[in-house]
């Protein structure tokens, strides 16, 4: 069955989930991937990684979501994890002001050491707690359309808008990408062949060394 879908696969796309620590980052990751929801989950230590396999039109991708520390003391760690991402999701809780204000010291970090083609999405996380907010949902909305970036609330808990977000972010990198390729064809003639007759869009070393269990889950 793995080999069928390695077959089927046709591109593998890298993306990582950035902001504060405590902001529900690996919970929308295990929502996302697994279905899962962890009430006493703890602090990421480093970066960790899942997949998922997503068909976009008539494309399957296996999507690489990358879970990086909030803390401080690993910014060294992760900072090196951005080369190669295509998406981010970029996440703060609605109830403290706090891991808002920092978005725009993430949002530089993504823009210094991602792509200049990386699509980001601002995600409002813990929308269940409108009781608690802190951030008001048109602020929030305001900033994304200054900075171009897509946005949305979440709420990984009860599982409010966390499989839109990641589509949003995987069907425009699947754009961006698709236009890319059919401008490279038009230019050169050529089509990136691996695995037979399959286009698949190897973005880095890491996703080039997982091409073999493309999309097996």
């Amino acid at each position: 069955m793995a080999d069928t879908f390695d077959e089927q696969c046709d591109y593998l796309f890298k993306a990582v989930l950035v902001g504060d620590s405590g902001v529900g980052k690996s919970n929308l990751l295990s929502r996302f991937a697994k279905d899962e929801f962890m009430l006493d989950s703890k602090p990421t230590i480093g970066v960790e990684f899942a997949y998922r396999n997503i068909r976009v039109k008539d494309k399957l991708i296996k999507a690489q979501i990358w879970d990086t520390a909030g803390q401080e003391r690993f910014r060294a760690i992760t900072s090196s994890y951005y080369r190669g991402a295509l998406g981010a999701i970029l996440v703060y809780d609605i109830t403290r002001k706090s891991t808002f204000g920092n978005v725009k010291k993430w949002l530089h970090e993504l823009r210094e050491f991602g792509g200049e083609d990386m699509v980001v999405v601002l995600v409002g996380n813990k929308s269940d707690l409108v009781q608690s907010r802190e951030v008001e949902k048109e602020e929030a909305k305001g900033f994304a359309e200054i900075e171009r970036l897509c946005f949305m609330e979440t709420s990984a808990m009860q599982n409010l808008n966390v499989e839109q977000a990641f589509l949003q972010m995987i069907t425009k990198i699947h754009d961006i990408t698709s236009q890319k390729m059919l401008e490279a064809k038009k230019e050169n003639g050529t089509t990136l062949k691996i695995s037979g007759t399959k286009e698949i869009q190897i973005t880095d070393e890491v996703t080039a060394t997982k091409q073999a269990s493309c999309c097996s889950r």
